[in-house]
């Protein structure tokens, strides 16, 4: 066989490999909307405290701040938010939906950034301290993000996994925007690469080492993470959900999965913007390695890129081994572009999609070569090694 036709067949076999033995990943089986509401409450709910680190977040705060006190949870249940030094107005927003929302909400005036950590996980410190402050301190704390918007019941759905199946983290990967073209082009593919990376049936699974969480919703047994070491022990990770996941399930279970009912509400207009998002951490998610880096293009250009260019170009056997991966990873792909209803001919396109994402993984090292790793919202935050 000649070395295209040999690359052809190391093509289809990854394929092989990644749709019938990765975990299933691909397919969207793990929901929490699917979860019901059994277990043993007759001692009441457990109480649960919202954490919310917020750095200039005023344009979405009202609907996001406004659906997580609208949980409609029977049990205890308050808000802390910590207004990460953000200079829009974020505080003053927070305050109107404080006044107007039937949910104890307070408002923390986060202190300045300390040498090694990164902004997200300090705020996050100072909100967990002040939740645990109280003479009855939470038995869960909700992690979530200031962008991330809720329907009524999934708090209830949330705690109700948790405590019925012994969890001591579990975790949502919020529906991202998917209107614009940016979005319709890229967010699927975000979230497939992801399952990927992470499959969920195996971070679910207690005896699998893989372990990951979603940073956008994460309800965390407030005793397990203190046994852990409490938040400052991922203090500068810049990847902080999957760092925690990894944390937290050294300690017992955890739990990820997608929901419709937990919704990002930040919106990804232009592929800049994308760019930006992707390339914030990216070379991070490689440990800052040239090596890893060089490697992950060569398994791009392999899974992704050369099976259709061989299925138009080449003869007999190549173009059927590389036509026969164009196809599965094309089904593969599948139930994500239902998922976000897009359509299914978007399959095709998945070749040119992670040709981009590649570029952005390229950009992420460069941005970091430059001292530029991790820039979010004016913070360069990127330290190499402390992944």
């Amino acid at each position: 066989m000649s070395a295209i036709g040999i690359v052809a067949a190391l093509g289809l076999a990854a394929w092989v490999y990644l749709v019938f033995l990765h975990g299933g990943f691909w397919l969207t089986r793990e929901r929490e909307e699917d979860y019901g509401l059994a277990g043993d409450h007759a001692a009441g709910w457990p109480s649960v405290v919202a954490i919310v680190p917020a750095r200039n977040e005023a344009d979405v705060l009202s609907q996001s701040l406004a659906s997580l006190a609208a949980q409609n949870y029977p049990g205890e249940f308050s808000i802390v938010l910590v207004d990460d030094q953000s200079s829009d107005g974020t505080a003053d927003v927070a305050r109107r939906v404080a006044e107007s929302a039937g949910r104890k909400i307070t408002i923390v005036s986060g202190a300045r950034l300390p040498p090694g950590w990164t902004g997200k996980v300090w705020a996050m410190h100072q909100g967990i301290a002040a939740a645990s402050a109280s003479e009855r301190p939470p038995r869960y704390l909700l992690l979530t993000d200031a962008d991330i918007g809720y329907e009524p019941d999934v708090l209830t759905s949330l705690v109700a996994r948790a405590s019925g199946e012994m969890r001591v983290l579990t975790s949502v990967m919020a529906k991202l925007r998917c209107e614009s073209f940016a979005e319709r082009a890229l967010i699927p593919a975000f979230v497939f690469f992801f399952k990927m990376l992470y499959p969920f049936a195996w971070v679910n699974r207690k005896l699998s080492a893989t372990a990951a969480a979603a940073g956008g919703c994460m309800l965390a047994e407030r005793s397990a993470l203190e046994r852990a070491g409490g938040i400052q022990a991922i203090r500068g990770a810049l990847i902080d959900d999957c760092t925690l996941g990894k944390l937290m399930k050294a300690q017992g279970s955890v739990w990820l999965g997608m929901s419709k009912r937990v919704l990002s509400l930040r919106p990804y207009p232009k592929v800049e913007d994308i760019r930006r998002m992707v390339a914030r951490s990216a070379y991070a998610q490689l440990r800052y390695s040239p090596l890893l880096l060089l490697g992950t293009i060569a398994g791009m250009i392999l899974v992704y890129l050369a099976p259709p260019v061989l299925f138009l170009t080449q003869s007999y056997p190549a173009c059927v081994f590389a036509g026969a991966a164009y196809l599965l990873m094309a089904m593969a792909f599948q139930p994500t572009l239902r998922f976000y209803h897009r359509s299914p001919l978007w399959g095709l396109a998945l070749p040119l999609i992670a040709a981009t994402y590649l570029g952005f993984a390229l950009d992420s090292a460069y941005q970091h070569s430059a001292g530029r790793g991790g820039l979010w919202k004016g913070r360069v935050q990127a330290q190499a090694g402390k992944q």
